[in-house]
């Protein structure tokens, strides 16, 4: 067995709308056979992945895959199962999977994931553990489960960011990563949240650095008469020794910019512990603060936004003996719990053997590998950070006003709107005296003692963090998904421009760019799962427009999580041998995902005269609302009585229609890229964009200005029926690139007064040879005399070859031969047109690249700017 490919979704896509890893693989001859008919292969998979005695299968039963094994099942459905089953293992809650034959020998396994690299790192050990297991190779069962362990836990999101993010997810709110780097947008565009961890991006800058300066906020604090320890950074033994007997009784030695406890060492009260202790810190740290130590226990209090969320009290490692083992042994046995991981990884932290802790047993009398008596007890540490192995008791409830007031108005002098408070005290019920109070600020506080406090209640701090983040606000802005064959750019950017009407910034993808508020940041075919995430990110949109193509949806899924609104203009040949879609079915499947990745309150706008759009739409459980041409259509006519929508067209005018009211919109002749009239196919664009922002609420008087003030020009549609006039002859240049997208041209053309229709004409190298063969037919059967050139991407094939197909077709059609060129640079071909142009011809170009022919239309003729047509 041999992987051959992978591909990563990283959210909804044509699978699942789960997160997935398609996979490709070679079953290398054991295609037919049956894991009964391997020898030992049920026994040794079990042993290497155990958790399989847990998947049911489909006989929906525990053991049911168990089952399938000793009756025999096949090698891809094992490695589906095997996969999961090792993310399983890791404690990763992943359950769907499907294998499927390509041809022959070669599968696609398609398997949710949680964390990226360990589900790829499990694939991979899935197929080793297999292949080991035919071949009577020995693989070593520990090392495979300590690499899996090692990549995942440098995946793992700490449970701080974990809680705050499934809070987010609960309320609906889309949440995106930024470039692996741990930093997360909780919502969309100008109404999106980033959050790193606890820090919020309205956190103070200057605050944080002011937390993190434990001598600056030591000052601070007591600037404003608020209880904290005496202290003063040393800078040499005299300096500390003067200290210390300045301070007197117990002090406490920590760095200056440290963190989570480390490097802080408490209780010191003799000479020589203080200089011992002094040189163990200077090894990983350069300022040190030497300060009193406050009396009682230790607090953390969680503020958000100006007001008490949590308050835990902490306590601090430590172990109890048996009179057998060794304090080392003691802590191995502590770490071993299953609450207890690496850094932020689990509710509790590992105890880590570091020289602080060493400096701490020792001033107890005790080293390592000291056997304590029987229930013996020893801290391990003075501190009770977490991070360092304490653990946390919930006494929210206890904090008395006093307290209360004294924390929030530390917080309002350092700026911090979320931190953790670290508080010391003997009571918190009680108000602090003068050898009690705050310690220290900071900026990211762990919400794990909280979340999972070792006695007490949990606290839904997460909550309060997505509730002060988003003020009760919307967390996202309405996002506009277009899909389909024909049509969808131009439905893209008619939405577009309406919303901007309204003074709104709108976002939007398509196979002209990426625009941002009108102004275009990347040109090109942006139609795909980046495109969409920048518009997505950015946070200067009021609305996301997204064209969505079939490409995108393929091979990367959706760039967004669920949109408000999903059109989908219709689905017709075009495409199909490519990338396993092979049938029109197929393409209905895939750009279903459009319409059923839609909000519940959403709403899905549909072709009612396409078969294929008809046929999909019982995968859509969201609100529908049909277009059609024909007032009557049966399913159109169906969804307004069961309370629905339709848009048609009806004596010159395009209708909304519910069940219990009927609205003349617009005539069609007002309706800007219809050409007063003539172009059909854009007043089926038009009815797709009423759809979608009725379904925005935007009011007709809106819609009305929209649909009359956009244009089939370079301006606001470039490329799509531009048209350009040379004195009597008309220059049209237009994208489509299939048979139903010419013969759309080729009706509104008809109605332009002409001699004579010239076709420059190409087709995209990945269609089949059928295909662009009927293209060059369908052509022959319009145009006069056609000069045929290629695309620069011929996308596999070989030179010529496309444009030799297309002449046999235009041939097959009837054209004469003396009127058929082949000029295979697109740019050569229209300069050949122009330089040979008559009275009254009408020359349509089905271009590949629209800014160079326009460059040359413009050299050579005036375009028409008043946008008008001659019948």
């Amino acid at each position: 067995m041999k992987i051959k490919k992978l591909r990563i979704f990283e959210g909804r896509n044509i699978y699942s709308h789960k997160k997935a890893i398609y996979m490709e693989v070679d079953l290398q001859g054991f295609r037919d056979i049956p894991s009964k008919d391997i020898q030992g292969f049920n026994e040794n998979l079990i042993y290497f992945i155990p958790e399989l005695k847990n998947h049911k299968c489909c006989l929906n039963c525990n053991g049911g895959f168990i089952k399938r094994l000793e009756e025999g099942t096949y090698l891809a459905h094992i490695l589906e199962h095997s996969i999961l089953a090792i993310q399983n293992e890791l404690n990763i809650d992943v359950s769907f999977g499907k294998a499927r034959e390509i041809k022959g020998e070669l599968y696609y396994i398609v398997f949710q994931y949680e964390y990226k690299n360990t589900a790829v790192e499990a694939a991979k050990q899935a197929v080793l553990i297999i292949n080991s297991i035919i071949n009577k190779k020995i693989v070593n069962k520990d090392k495979i489960y300590e690499k899996l362990n090692l990549i995942l836990n440098k995946e793992l999101i700490g449970p701080s960011t974990k809680a705050i993010l499934d809070e987010a997810k609960k309320r609906d709110i889309p949440v995106t990563e930024i470039e692996n780097s741990g930093i997360y947008m909780l919502g969309y565009g100008r109404n999106g949240r980033l959050v790193e961890s606890t820090i919020f991006e309205n956190t103070s800058a200057l605050s944080v650095d002011i937390s993190c300066d434990k001598l600056l906020t030591k000052n601070i604090l007591r600037s404003q008469y608020i209880n904290t320890p005496e202290g003063y950074l040393v800078t040499s033994k005299i300096d500390l020794i003067k200290r210390f007997n300045e301070l007197g009784s117990k002090i406490v030695l920590k760095p200056r910019f440290g963190n989570q406890g480390k490097g802080v060492l408490i209780g010191i009260n003799k000479i020589e512990e203080l200089i011992e202790g002094y040189k163990k810190i200077l090894k990983e740290y350069k300022d040190i603060i030497i300060e009193k130590q406050f009396k009682g226990d230790d607090f953390r209090i969680l503020v958000i936004n100006g007001k008490i969320s949590a308050v835990s009290m902490r306590t601090p490692p430590f172990v109890i003996g048996d009179g057998i083992k060794t304090i080392r042994e003691l802590i191995e046995d502590i770490n071993k719990h299953s609450n207890r991981g690496v850094g932020h990884e689990k509710p509790l932290t590992k105890i880590c053997i570091d020289e602080t802790l060493i400096f701490n047993i020792e001033k107890c009398g005790f080293t390592l590998d000291s056997i304590l008596k029987d229930k013996g007890k020893v801290l391990l540490r003075r501190n009770a950070n977490l991070s360092t192995g304490g653990c946390g008791i919930d006494v929210t409830d206890n904090i008395c006003g006093y307290n209360k007031e004294i924390v929030l108005r530390a917080v309002k002098a350092i700026g911090l709107n979320i931190c953790g408070i670290d508080f010391i005290c003997k009571d918190i019920s009680k108000p602090i005296n003068k050898d009690e109070g705050i310690i220290e600020i900071n900026a990211a506080p762990g919400l794990r003692m909280h979340l999972f406090p070792g006695v007490g209640e949990k606290r839904e701090v997460a909550k309060d963090i997505i509730d002060y983040m988003f003020n009760y606000n919307k967390a996202s802005i309405p996002v506009v998904s277009i899909t389909g064959t024909n049509g969808k750019t131009t439905t893209t950017r008619l939405i577009s421009h309406t919303i901007s009407l309204l003074g709104k910034n709108v976002g939007m993808t398509s196979t002209g760019g990426i625009f941002i508020n009108g102004k275009c940041i990347e040109k090109g075919d942006t139609t795909g799962f980046n495109s969409a995430r920048t518009v997505l990110l950015n946070k200067e949109i009021d609305f996301a427009i997204l064209e969505v193509a079939r490409g995108g949806l393929i091979r990367r899924g959706l760039g967004y999580d669920l949109s408000d609104v999903g059109v989908i203009t219709n689905i017709t040949e075009d495409h199909l041998g490519i990338d396993g879609i092979n049938t029109l079915e197929d393409m209905a499947y895939v750009k279903a995902l459009v319409g059923e990745a839609v909000k519940s309150n959403g709403c899905v706008v549909l072709n009612a005269d396409d078969k294929m759009c008809c046929k999909i739409r019982n995968r859509i459980k969201s609100e529908k609302i049909f277009f059609s041409k024909n007032p009557n259509n049966s399913v159109m006519v169906e969804n307004i009585k069961q309370g629905g929508c339709g848009i048609y067209l009806e004596d010159g005018y395009i209708y909304i229609e519910t069940n219990d009211k009927k609205i003349k919109l617009i005539k069609i002749k007002e309706v800007g890229i219809t050409f007063q009239g003539n172009l059909i196919y854009n007043a089926e664009n038009a009815m797709a964009a009423v759809g979608a922002l009725i379904s925005l609420h935007i009011d007709y008087v809106t819609i009305k200005r929209g649909l009359k003030t956009f244009y089939c020009n370079d301006e606001l549609n470039p490329g799509r029926f531009n048209i350009y006039h040379m004195d009597s002859a008309k220059i049209i240049l237009d994208y489509a690139h299939n048979i139903e997208g010419f013969k759309a041209i080729f009706k509104g053309v008809s109605n332009l007064k002409c001699n004579r229709k010239v076709g420059i004409i190409g087709m995209p190298g990945d269609r089949d040879d059928f295909t662009i063969i009927e293209a060059g037919r369908v052509c022959g059967e319009f145009f006069h005399e056609i000069i045929i050139k290629e695309d620069l991407d011929r996308r596999g094939r070989k030179k010529g070859e496309v444009a030799n197909l297309l002449k046999k077709g235009v041939i097959e059609s009837g054209v004469k031969k003396e009127n058929i060129k082949l000029i295979l640079d697109e740019k050569d071909a229209l300069n050949y047109t122009i330089s040979n142009i008559r009275t009254l011809d009408v020359v349509v170009v089905f271009f590949e690249c629209y800014e160079p022919l326009k460059q040359i239309i413009l050299d050579n003729i005036v375009k028409d700017t008043e946008i008008k047509i001659d019948i």
